[in-house]
């Protein structure tokens, strides 16, 4: 009965898609098997998803930081937020309060149609791409990747975007090894390599 109503709050919170349904057919049974888990509450899940870029040497040029932020909000349907230098950093010519960064943090139906656009269309069309190495899922479950070129996501059309940038996409998620971690990925359809 729990679990029915589980699964009921999940329809009712997120519109179906690809994912979830993926997720609630073949991925909570199989880890909920896998690592003995009696409570359905306690099966690992996705529990946010951000996007981060760094900008760097462009932080001087407004136009410039301004098509990036827009092209984060294309990216993940949501207006990213500037990350500001903490202090200053005669070395690295950084000044405090100058913007280093744009980040955008995604939750609900957000997370679950980027995660799955991210899957199905974005990895395969990225350049010489052989999977996601399972190094790269922290001890606490949490997923980690570096893309060297935004223009793989199809929202960005390749002819109009002025400066290819390098974001850093965090998938976050409520397991607590790198075990449950690796196993969560795999049922949602990330290609892991072992």
């Amino acid at each position: 009965m729990q679990k029915c109503s589980i699964i009921a709050t999940l329809v009712d919170k997120y519109p179906m898609t690809q994912l979830i349904e993926q997720y609630r057919k073949h991925a909570m049974p199989a880890l909920q098997k896998e690592f003995k888990i009696a409570n359905v509450m306690a099966i690992p899940k996705l529990s946010k998803v951000v996007i981060n870029v760094g900008v760097g040497r462009l932080s001087k040029e407004d136009k410039v930081l301004e098509r990036i932020a827009k092209d984060v909000t294309n990216l993940s349907g949501q207006k990213p937020t500037f990350r500001m230098a903490k202090k200053s950093i005669a070395s690295f010519k950084i000044r405090q309060g100058v913007p280093v960064g744009i980040a955008v943090t995604l939750r609900g139906s957000r997370m679950y149609d980027f995660t799955d656009r991210f899957i199905n269309i974005a990895l395969p069309r990225s350049k010489d791409f052989r999977g996601i190495p399972a190094s790269n899922v922290d001890a606490s479950g949490n997923l980690n990747m570096g893309l060297k070129e935004s223009s793989i996501f199809p929202e960005l059309n390749y002819e109009n975007v002025k400066d290819i940038f390098c974001l850093q996409v965090t998938f976050t998620t409520t397991a607590h090894t790198h075990a449950e971690g690796v196993a969560l990925f795999k049922n949602l359809g990330f290609p892991i390599k072992n």
